[in-house]
């Protein structure tokens, strides 16, 4: 009898934990948002919106379509195209119709699409060398959160795939 209560204790004290990581990573997500916007402001930059800055760091140096943006996992969102189109607009990204499948547009960030990138970099690397020196996270750290989150990664896309 004593196992059975006890395997329910783990499992509701592991719901918790779990509900508590969906609303962690949920605000810290958010929260970068924010930070990235913050750093727009101080940047005098207003023509983009912090989705669309994130957009084009994970871009980075590709080529790619819409379809790999969300496939590579650089984008969540349904609107991608408007994005896309906000970038191209603005002169952060180049586009340009595939050869093979005129249906399909490739992008790549523009020379003021690179540099809004670099702002984006530099603004991470403050952060990382902040969180290293003020002894938030150690490296160690950050290693073993990020295994445990590509579990959860995995486990999620093998719920998604079974569904299906």
């Amino acid at each position: 009898m004593g196992g059975a209560v006890a395997d329910r204790a783990m499992q509701q004290g592991l719901m918790t934990g779990y509900l508590e990581t969906l609303a962690l990573v949920e605000r810290l997500h958010r929260l970068l948002l924010d930070v990235i916007k913050d750093e727009f402001e101080r940047l005098a930059i207003i023509e983009i919106n912090p989705v669309q800055a994130l957009l084009l760091f994970n871009v980075g140096d590709n080529e790619v379509t819409a379809g790999e943006l969300k496939s590579r996992g650089y984008y969540q969102g349904s609107n991608v195209s408007y994005n896309l189109k906000k970038l191209v607009e603005n002169g952060y990204m180049h586009h340009q119709r595939c050869d093979v499948d005129r249906r399909s547009v490739r992008v790549k960030l523009t020379d003021k699409g690179c540099k809004l990138h670099d702002a984006v970099r530099e603004l991470f690397e403050r952060h990382a060398e902040g969180m290293g020196t003020r002894g938030v996270i150690d490296f160690e750290q950050m290693d073993e959160m990020n295994r445990t989150l590509k579990r959860m990664e995995r486990y999620w896309m093998d719920q998604i795939r079974y569904i299906y």
